[in-house]
């Protein structure tokens, strides 16, 4: 089974998918962690992504493709994929719904949206910027301009998954527990 697991920053995504891969022996591909780690490693596809990034441009959606197919070829075995942070447009849906299916003949199954109000985000984020020290969650200002970009070029990736039964919403406030319950029942 192959889930995108979706939401605005500070959703929780992250700390869901990995809970998530772990119960259902699904990989997890976040798009942030194979960036860096390509980066890190200076791999070809780190380069060329380096490259975009460095000028503050978008890494094309084949360079991220061919990525994270290559993560995901790393695992051949894993009952499914979890999505983190990819799709983020319309185009990459579509441009994940062909690498499914020409390179495993596969198909996205399901959306999981993790709904959580803006102002639960701001205090997550905060709290977060705290505790990790990223300088980009410790400005409210920034998260808030994070928060407007996720809602205008993001968020209307969801109608996609709609619009062919695929998304489900899911409470995305609460307890790390009792959030994995309600993402894993749609799982089981």
């Amino acid at each position: 089974m192959n889930i995108v697991l979706f939401g605005p920053p500070g959703a929780g995504k992250g700390t869901q998918a990995v809970k998530l891969a772990e119960k259902f022996n699904y990989i997890h591909l976040s798009t942030g962690d194979i960036f860096r780690k390509n980066i890190k490693e200076n791999t070809e596809l780190g380069q060329l992504a380096s490259s975009y990034i460095s000028k503050g441009d978008l890494v094309p959606d084949e360079v991220t493709i061919k990525m994270l197919e290559d993560a995901a070829n790393e695992n051949p075995n894993a009952n499914g994929i979890i999505f983190d942070g990819f799709p983020r447009t319309i185009a990459q849906a579509k441009a994940l719904d062909s690498f499914l299916q020409t390179k495993r003949n596969q198909k996205v199954d399901k959306m999981l949206s993790l709904e959580v109000d803006d102002n639960e985000l701001i205090k997550r984020l905060l709290e977060r910027g705290i505790t990790s020290g990223r300088p980009d969650d410790a400005d409210e200002g920034i998260i808030r301009g994070r928060i407007e970009v996720y809602n205008k070029n993001t968020a209307p990736l969801k109608n996609f998954y709609m619009q062919q039964g695929k998304c489900v919403e899911i409470m995305g406030v609460g307890g790390i527990d009792s959030i994995f319950k309600r993402l894993a029942s749609e799982l089981a």
